[in-house]
């Protein structure tokens, strides 16, 4: 029997690098308190952080800047916190084909009047950033999504913000803003990251391109045509020049519309706790990619753990139910160091690299084995009281490949001592090996499993044994605290019903492994 949630406030957090499948949690907390007689139903789903760089599916449907919930019929309010970075035009992009497969969303979407307005010269400083450190720096490339998201949270930290609230203003003082961002970022694209004329002009056809790949079902679909997405008509008439007037009369659209659901979130969600409802804050990213966490540049420009789930609210510090979402093996993207990583020869790599792929970028991920050095400091030093763990049936033996499953539980550094938690400084952890248990895989076909007992023994081992390496890296070398976290969910499968729910409590998985 699942133990109570401890909190009507719950966070949705991720222990890797991303891409653990956070969206799906949102449907099952939201059921699950719904069922629960007494329970205090979830009203509001909140995207806490980031902007249109991470990427969620829930229910099959992939979104990158709207919250999971959207699924969820009886969750009245999408909110968009403060903590977020949001282009206006991107809002519409996955609003109106929402709408029209019938998902009620404007009614129901409440952006923050803090939320900051990311538009199209960020996305042209995000190339120009990358273009200045592979070709003047001669640095490897950081791997951005170029959606802008970096140079969106520098306007915050220089003190150039542009508001949603300002689109409850006049067209005039926004483009006045808009013209000054505008000027500062063909400044320094030119001067600072010495673009060149023949770089610039790629940038668009490079933008226009990334974003008909990404809303070609859009378009397919007639909701939008091919012109929506075609950003050369913002380019001005020599290199380092917009049409202004074309660009602000763009962006004033985009967000003038949603004006008039721009709020006051934190006086929302007061209201919604105070009526005894539940608010469910979903992350975009995860520990790892948090900008003070992880490991620059390879992380992103906010912050995805916990606190700020408070900080994009807000409203006080007060309890928090936090779950943390893995899956059975790892993935990344970009130029991260990644000690786990498998072999491309590896069958089971080639069978899992058949599904990994970004869901904002489409970029094929890199794979590798399940560290649970970094989930045990994402408990250690950022906390979780439940888990998620996705995808456990890709690794179920497939073809030429039925071999053991490899698991980190710790590293050897050069001198051949043992770490259990992860070094902060980037050039040690680049020369740290792995340490592997191995456990025997499985070849039975487990996506049919509803409950533990339909597992086979090798997968429930292994689950078991993620667990107690998570648990041991966290408190390595001292007593166990009393209340561990659970397994909540596992997930078998890409499906909202291919869940097992009845996951024996953590101190009995201890004992199994």
């Amino acid at each position: 029997m699942l133990t109570p949630i401890t909190s009507q406030l719950i966070a949705d957090v991720g222990i890797s690098f991303g891409d653990e499948g956070k969206g799906r949690l949102i449907s099952e907390v939201v059921e699950e308190l719904r069922a629960t007689p007494g329970g205090k139903p979830v009203s509001v789903v909140l995207k806490v952080n980031g902007g249109a760089n991470s990427g969620h599916t829930t229910g099959g449907i992939k979104l990158n800047l709207l919250p999971a919930g959207i699924i969820e019929s009886s969750v009245p309010h999408l909110a968009i916190g403060s903590g977020v970075v949001a282009d206006p035009r991107k809002f519409w992009w996955e609003i109106k084909p929402l709408e029209q497969r019938g998902f009620k969303v404007v009614e129901r979407l409440a952006i923050d009047e803090r939320t900051l307005v990311s538009d199209l010269t960020h996305r042209l400083l995000d190339l120009a950033w990358e273009e200045y450190r592979v070709h003047v720096l001669a640095e490897e490339p950081r791997g951005s999504t170029g959606r802008g998201i970096t140079p969106s949270y520098n306007d915050e930290t220089g003190q150039w913000q542009i508001y949603y609230a300002d689109f409850r203003g006049s067209r005039e003082a926004f483009a006045r803003k808009l013209a000054g961002r505008v000027d500062r970022a063909l400044r320094t694209i030119q001067h600072v990251c010495r673009v060149s004329p023949e770089t610039w002009d790629s940038f668009f056809a490079k933008l226009t391109a990334a974003e008909q790949r990404a809303n070609a079902e859009a378009i397919e679909a007639g909701v939008f045509t091919a012109a929506e997405f075609d950003f050369l008509r913002f380019k001005g008439a020599t290199p380092f020049t917009l049409n202004l007037e074309a660009l602000t009369e763009v962006y004033w659209q985009a967000g003038s519309t949603l004006a008039h659901r721009v709020v006051e979130v934190r006086e929302l969600v007061l209201k919604e706790i105070l009526a005894g409802r539940s608010i469910v804050g979903e992350f975009g990213q995860s520990y790892w990619l948090d900008k003070r966490r992880g490991f620059s540049p390879n992380v992103t420009a906010s912050h995805t753990y916990t606190p700020e789930f408070f900080e994009s609210i807000g409203i006080p510090l007060q309890p928090l139910h936090v779950f943390g979402v893995a899956k059975g093996y790892d993935t990344k993207v970009g130029t991260h160091t990644f000690l786990t990583q498998m072999d491309d020869a590896h069958p089971l790599a080639k069978k899992l690299k058949q599904i990994e792929f970004g869901t904002s970028t489409g970029r094929q991920r890199m794979v590798g084995w399940f560290d649970a050095v970094e989930k045990g400091d994402a408990l250690r030093y950022g906390g979780y009281h439940d888990v998620m763990i996705n995808k456990i049936d890709a690794l179920t033996w497939a073809g030429d490949w039925s071999e053991d499953l490899l698991l980190c539980t710790g590293y050897r550094t050069t001198d051949g001592k043992t770490l259990r938690h992860v070094p902060r400084h980037e050039e040690v952890r680049k020369t740290l090996t792995p340490i592997y248990e191995r456990h025997l895989g499985w070849a039975e076909d487990i996506s049919t499993a509803r409950q533990w007992a339909d597992l086979p023994a090798a997968a429930q081992r292994y689950v078991a044994a993620m667990m107690k390496a998570i648990v041991g890296c966290a408190y390595a070398g001292e007593p166990l605290p009393a209340v561990l976290p659970n397994l909540r969910y596992l997930g078998v499968g890409p499906l909202p019903a291919q869940i097992i729910k009845d996951v024996p409590a953590t101190a009995e998985l201890l004992k199994l492994a």
